[in-house]
């Protein structure tokens, strides 16, 4: 399973990783991403501060952060650069997956072939 944080995303993530809740159980904190139904295009992702992983998450160590990926989501989302922008515009985590066939201009959303659920629109 690969999954690539930009050294912007990485740097973000690890403020937000140490600003949130201590340790439990011996369990490090981490992100954990995945796929959900919903969005415009059909999928969207989701990433959370967890420091209790589903037991069949896959684990990726990206530098100094855990991330933990949903099982289910994981063939979405092999391969995928998760980049931080900041901008006049827009400013956010930024998902650069090689999965997706077509992407929603608010880019949190995705279509992947024939396999995506009807999207809603934008809100």
């Amino acid at each position: 399973m690969t999954v690539t944080l930009t050294e912007k995303a990485e740097f973000r993530l690890r403020a937000f990783l140490q600003g949130s809740a201590p340790e439990t159980n011996n369990v490090t904190k981490g992100i954990r991403i995945s796929v959900k139904d919903g969005g415009c295009s059909g999928y969207e992702y989701g990433l959370e501060i967890t420091s209790k992983p589903q037991p069949d998450d896959v684990v990726v160590q990206q530098g100094n952060v855990l991330v933990y990926v949903d099982a289910k989501s994981a063939p979405l989302l092999q391969g995928i650069v998760i980049d931080f922008v900041e901008g006049v515009m827009e400013s956010g985590f930024k998902f650069i997956n090689p999965n997706a066939t077509d992407t929603c201009g608010c880019g949190k959303s995705f279509k992947a072939g024939n396999c995506t659920p009807n999207g809603v629109p934008c809100s």
